[in-house]
């Protein structure tokens, strides 16, 4: 007489199927691990008046006020570009003003940099007073030599928070 109630020994395919499927998980696990732990870190990204410049693609569509992400390589746009982003879902970086240089002046990086770098810096001090700054520092988005000699003489000043997204729009409400 059988027992009912005992299962049948394990049919010897299926057996080897669990087997080969439990092996080919571990080992895929196992590659995931490794390749995470061997990424290497992620570059130190200076944000400095060479960082964007007018001519990246997309920064002359940013606006005011308004929050975009770094650059990133887009191979359909041909290369680097700059992409808008709410400041309510977080960014790289948000435009707190524009600053004009002297219409009269002539292409001159080491003075634009300088002039862009010190009018940057004061209308950071008006819109955060007393360093309430949050942490941010700001770097100037400069005209071009092919900009500038199309008239362009706007330089947008730009804040971020080193080593993180900014949780939304950092500018202050009056």
């Amino acid at each position: 007489m059988t027992d009912q109630h005992t299962a049948p020994p394990p049919h010897p395919d299926r057996t080897g199927r669990r087997l080969r499927a439990g092996g080919a998980l571990l080992c895929t696990a196992v590659l995931l691990g490794a390749l995470v732990g061997s990424s290497a870190p992620a570059a130190v990204v200076v944000k400095d008046e060479h960082f964007i410049s007018a001519q990246t693609p997309g920064v002359l569509d940013i606006e005011g006020g308004e929050c975009f992400d770094d650059p990133v390589h887009l191979p359909e746009a041909g290369g680097a570009v700059v992409r808008y982003r709410p400041c309510a879902l977080t960014a790289d970086n948000q435009t707190y003003g524009f600053v004009h240089a002297d219409d009269d002046a002539d292409w001159a990086p080491a003075a634009l940099g300088e002039f862009a770098w010190g009018a940057c810096r004061d209308l950071f001090t008006r819109t955060w007073p007393d360093g309430q700054d949050r942490d941010l520092r700001f770097y100037p988005v400069l005209p071009t030599e092919e900009t500038w000699a199309a008239g362009d003489r706007d330089v947008m000043c730009v804040a971020y928070r080193p080593g993180g997204r900014l949780p939304g729009s950092m500018l202050p409400r009056w």
